[in-house]
């Protein structure tokens, strides 16, 4: 049976760009990372392979696609409890359009538990969704207005959040069908950001993906530089 939506036409709704256009002007007024269609699609991309290495169905590889690119899109309200609102537009938006009701249920409590302030790992597609939204740390979603170049070719950089980002040269989730398990591999560039600094603001998320991982049958793990953390 054909999707009734892809994330494709997703991507060409003029309703659903205009939220996610709304999203990246409010959060960059208020200095928060890139949440725009770049993140979207690469968390529609990895949550949909993480349920589709694990064996997971055709149907719940799709839903958690759609989840993934709708995940953030609750910050086009505001930023707090963005992904409750953000759950409630989406659920409104994807029966609209003609999804189920069960389907747009599903999706709808992905995306209000993908935070992890609020959220839980309450099913396979959310546990999906929350892994491959933590994964995405890359120096790409730094503002170019966060930057401030000084004598050196060396960026000084004073927000945490923005130097781990900053440092960050590549992420990717491997998932181990076999071993049952999930790892996080980022490469870091030790002399922006130390494996401390990274640890000072993602130990919860962290605890969170292991949360998720567990859920789907599977241990996590954390990978920096080719040397095993957790």
């Amino acid at each position: 049976m054909d999707p009734i939506i892809t994330v494709k036409e997703l991507k060409n709704d003029p309703e659903i760009q205009a939220l996610l256009r709304v999203t990246e002007v409010e959060l960059e007024a208020l200095g928060y990372t890139e949440h725009s269609n770049r993140h979207a699609s690469i968390v529609s991309k990895w949550a949909g392979e993480v349920l589709a290495k694990l064996g997971g169905s055709e149907h719940e590889v799709y839903l958690a696609g759609i989840a993934g690119y709708l995940h953030d899109i609750g910050n086009a309200v505001n930023r707090h409890d963005h992904a409750q609102s953000g759950a409630l537009l989406a659920y409104q938006l994807l029966v609209k359009r003609g999804m189920c009701f069960e389907d747009a249920a599903e999706i709808m409590l992905a995306i209000g538990n993908h935070d992890e302030q609020l959220g839980d790992a309450v099913s396979r597609i959310t546990a999906a969704l929350i892994l491959a939204d933590k994964a995405d740390v890359h120096k790409s979603r730094v503002r170019k207005s966060k930057i401030r170049m000084i004598k050196t070719v060396d960026a000084e950089i004073k927000d945490i959040h923005d130097r781990v980002n900053f440092a960050a040269e590549s992420s990717h989730l491997d998932v181990d069908p076999e071993k049952r398990r999930i790892t996080l591999d980022i490469t870091v560039d030790l002399s922006i950001c130390s494996v401390m600094d990274y640890f000072e603001i993602y130990f919860s998320r962290m605890s969170f993906c292991r949360k998720a991982a567990d859920l789907l049958g599977c241990t996590f793990s954390l990978k920096i530089n080719n040397v095993v953390l957790l």
